[in-house]
């Protein structure tokens, strides 16, 4: 299972907003940047294809699966911070 880093998001409506989707995830890899979709992301990570990772002030923080009102989202494991440390992430 590779690991990788999520270095920016791309939501649907108002970046800002908390209650706005995430569409894509910006990731880094061996050979640069490349953009998946937050439906390509879910499956990833729940067939243990692959994990996610965000780094943010020294610590880092895994990139999970979440369920809400039926829907699937992505989120980070809480660690404490405000805002969530994924929706931090600059725009892609």
């Amino acid at each position: 299972m590779a690991r990788y880093l999520v270095v920016c998001i791309t939501k649907r409506g108002n970046h800002y907003d908390p209650h706005e989707r995430i569409s894509h995830l910006g990731v880094s890899t061996s050979h640069g940047r490349d953009r998946y979709t937050q439906e390509q992301i879910i499956q990833w990570i729940e067939t243990r294809q692959h994990s996610f990772y965000v780094q943010r002030g020294g610590s880092s923080s895994t990139v999970i699966v979440a369920t809400r009102n039926g829907r699937k989202y992505l989120k980070t494991e809480a660690d404490g911070s405000e805002p969530n440390n994924l929706l931090a992430l600059p725009e892609c």
